[in-house]
């Protein structure tokens, strides 16, 4: 999905930190819970990455990773089950893409098309689909 509209994102009420290294345990963590997508062990040299905690615990988190030329990808939207609901993916997302808008940047990303909630989330942020291709999962027998 991509967002052409360079018009940026309202930014819902919420204390957002910024992630670094020493966070990436509880990042991780996160990922496996909720499976936003790849985000391994040094992802987070790609780009920057905000979170927020609830009761010192992180429950939800955005950032960036690649890129080609103006095109930025949006990375790794998730929330902790437990604290969905509350708008915490919306406000990441909004923060997220309007620093891509400030610096020139076409936000996009990579979705399952089988995920109809958070495809609903991006078309509602103004993203449209792109392109549609199949995915082909492959792992290293030992």
């Amino acid at each position: 999905m991509i967002r052409t509209d360079r018009s940026p994102l309202p930014e819902e009420d919420a204390t957002v930190l910024a992630l670094g290294a020493a966070d990436v345990r509880e990042m991780l963590a996160l990922v496996e819970l909720t499976k936003p997508g790849p985000f391994r062990t040094r992802t987070i040299e790609l780009g920057n990455y905000i979170g927020i905690r609830e009761s010192g615990q992180l429950v939800a988190m955005a950032g960036e990773r690649m890129w080609v030329d103006a095109f930025r990808e949006l990375s790794a939207v998730c929330t902790h089950p437990d604290a969905q609901g509350r708008g915490y993916a919306k406000a990441l997302i909004a923060r997220v893409v309007n620093r891509m808008l400030r610096a020139g940047e076409t936000p996009f990303l990579n979705v399952e098309n089988s995920k109809t909630r958070v495809v609903e989330l991006y078309s509602g942020l103004g993203f449209t689909v792109r392109t549609e291709y199949p995915l082909l999962h492959a792992r290293r027998i030992a």
